[in-house]
Formats: C-alpha cells, structure tokens, sequence
C-alpha cells in the first residue's frame, strides 16, 4: 500500500527519536507476544508499538491491526505515542476505504455500499478522479439495475465531471479495472448517452455517437448502434417530422416544403445507417436473435421509406455498411440539395407507420398539395430495449471487465 500521508510518515521517524527508551528494538522484544487486547500494562504497549513500528512500511494491515489493540487497549491513553497513533489510524482508514470501493461496485456490484465509500472519500478529495469515475458509473448502475431515480442526480453529475477531466488530460493513479483511457471514456460515454435517451435523446446521440468512435469495445457492439438509431428516432426525427406536418400538411409544395422534407429525409438516414449497423455487428449470435429481428423490422421500414417501397439492396446495405466510418449528426441544410425531394401522398397521423410510397425524387410538373408521408416514429419498440425512465434506460447495462489489478488506485 502506498504510504498514507507525507506529513505522518515524517512524524513517524520523529517519533522514534523523541521515545527511544519506551522502544526497544531488540529482536527478542520485536518477537516478544503482545498481551491481551484490554490489558493496558507497560508490557503489553511495548508489544502492540514494537509491532506497529515493525509492520508500519512493510504490512499496513498488520500495522493497523497493532496500533488498534493499542487505542483499544488504552484507550484513557494520553501522550506523544496514542495521539501519533490516532493519526496514523484516521488516515489509514481514509487510505483503506479507497481500495474497497472498485471491489464492490466493479466485483460485487453493491452499488449502494460501494457508493456510500465513495461519498465519503470525495468529502475529503473532491478532485480524486479515480473515484469521480467510480461514482459515476456506479450511480449509473445503480439507477439501472435497482431502478431508482434517487440515483439520477449522482449519476448525471459524475458522468458529465469524469469526462470533463479525462479530456481535459487528466488521469487517475490507474485506469483499471478499464483497459485504458480510451476504454474508460467510452464506457462513460456509453453510461451518460444511455442515461439521457429518454429526457434527452438529441444530447443522447452526442454521447452514445462518441461512445461508438472511441477506441474501445462499444466499437463492435450492436447495442450501441441500436440505441443510436433510437435516439434519432426519439429525438430530431420526433421534433422534424412534427414541424413538417405543421407547416406543410395540404399545402402547395414550395422550395421550404422540399428543404423541410430534405432535413427530415437525411436524418432518416442516419436511423437506417445505425440499425444497420446494429444488425451487421449481431450477425448471427444466439444471444442477439431476439433483438436482431426487432432491429431489422426497424430497419426494413424505414429502409423500405426511403427507396419507394422496396428493400431490394438492402443485403447491400448490411454487408458494406461496417466497412464505412459511422456518419457524423447530420448539420441542418439551409438551402436544397441539388436533386430535391418532391412530395406525394399524406403526412401520416400519429402512430402509424410509413407506407412505403412516401419519397419521389423527380420534379413535379406543376405546384402539388403536400402530402408527402412522413411517418410518425416508431410506437412499438420491442419491450427489452424500450428506455423504461431516466434512471433505467438501459436493461442490459454494459459492464466493465473486472481485470487483476482492479484493486488498485
């Protein structure tokens, strides 16, 4: 264990010093058995402090153990010796506490006790930034896991504050038990995208997009990618697709109708891309089968949106759509695209789904009423990935793997 603090270790050899005579340091006394714990004689405090100073940088446990039976023992006690003893404890404890946390929240998953340890450290160090990760990942889980919003405000602090150092360049005395910085990052892009997809899904996608680049596992997994396209789906499809209908539902078709429906239609496409990529990575996995035709149900209607009604060159789509950098947030077009959307057909109502006729590309002749489709978002996403509130969002939480030194700091 590293040593407890600087200040006590100075005050630790000045002690020897200033008692010399209460210390002998002959083998013979080193070896000699401590009395019973309670027994506070002359001999029984020279065995517990001749065993303190024996284990103090070698065996910290050991070390604590003796100075305890001391306090305990005299605990009328006063002096240079008993106070020296009380500080070294009181900070050992503080040291102590540390190496328990990441067992229990990464190990045991008792979140509740795991966090509670880490409240209390960050009392003392609000700026320790292995713990700040601890405690947002944990509050994250617990929130999931136990389903419990009185973990939303912990969880949302500590995800955002982590992040926000990480990049800053800041680094904790260990990444574990994350393979690195790059892997710690992504799962706390992945905690906060997943935590904010039903009070937010448009912040929602900034995180869950970065998750996806980092350099880490949520590269390859689908469920990232699924959320992704929900994300879309709940957030700027939602608020686009609802501005189009009120603003051009039976009215003559216009250069701002076609712009509006261009900026629906390219988010559309970003829904596809990430379902794709969602069905791609589950392959053919046993442990995906159940989400993986949900996913392609999705995907085959919005696919079938975008291409009249068909789904021909969809194989296409899934069997190159990995070998392509996953798309950016689309930015907001200001002016129409050189071949422009015309409309055809009626704005659907609210909870219906598209009906496959809904996108001409060619220019109509002369002004049409508006009554492009364009489709509610979907009501009818599979129960075991339906974001349920904003503290369990996510019914598979992700977690890390536990590695050796994950009992580190």
């Amino acid at each position: 264990m590293k040593k407890i603090i600087k200040a006590l270790v100075s005050s630790a050899a000045l002690m020897l010093v200033i008692v010399p005579a209460f210390v002998n340091t002959t083998e013979a006394n080193a070896q000699a058995p401590a009395a019973a714990q309670g027994q506070c004689t002359d001999e029984s405090k020279q065995a517990w402090y001749a065993d303190f100073t024996k284990y103090r940088t070698t065996d910290s446990p050991k070390a604590y153990d003796a100075a305890m039976k001391y306090l305990n023992g005299c605990p009328a006690e006063t002096g240079q010796i008993p106070d020296y003893l009380k500080k070294w404890t009181a900070a050992y404890e503080k040291e102590a506490r540390k190496l328990k946390v990441a067992p229990l929240i990464y190990g045991e998953k008792k979140y509740p006790e795991g966090l509670a340890l880490a409240k209390q450290i960050l009392a003392d160090e609000p700026e320790n930034l292995r713990v700040i990760i601890d405690m947002g990942y944990g509050s994250y889980m617990a929130a999931v896991t136990l389903k419990s919003d009185a973990y939303n405000a912990d969880a949302n602090t500590y995800l955002r504050k982590a992040i926000q150092m990480i990049e800053a360049g800041k680094a904790p005395e260990s990444w574990a038990p994350f393979k690195g910085k790059d892997d710690t990052l992504g799962y706390l892009y992945n905690s906060l995208g997943r935590f904010s997809l039903k009070g937010n899904p448009q912040e929602s996608l900034k995180w869950l997009i970065k998750a996806a680049q980092s350099e880490s596992d949520f590269k390859k997994d689908p469920w990232i990618y699924y959320f992704i396209g929900l994300s879309y789906e709940t957030g700027p499809y939602v608020k686009l697709s609802a501005d189009y209908k009120a603003r051009f539902e039976n009215q003559n078709e216009t250069p701002e109708s076609k712009l509006a429906l261009a900026n629906v239609q390219q988010v559309i496409d970003r829904m596809v891309d990430a379902y794709a990529r969602a069905v791609a990575l589950a392959g053919n996995d046993p442990k995906y089968a159940t989400n993986k035709k949900d996913w392609m149900e999705s995907l085959t209607t919005w696919y079938k949106y975008r291409h009249q009604g068909a789904d021909t060159d969809l194989p296409k789509l899934l069997a190159s759509v990995l070998t392509t950098p996953l798309p950016p947030e689309p930015t907001p077009l200001t002016e129409l695209p050189a071949s422009a959307p015309t409309t055809s057909g009626t704005p659907a109502p609210t909870g219906s789904s598209p009906t496959g006729t809904a996108m001409n590309t060619g220019t109509a002749t002369q002004p049409a009423k508006t009554t492009t489709t364009v489709p509610a978002a979907t009501t009818t996403t599979p129960k075991t990935t339906t974001p349920a509130n904003t503290s369990a969002n996510d019914p598979k939480p992700v977690k890390p793997k536990t590695r050796n030194n994950h009992r580190r700091h």
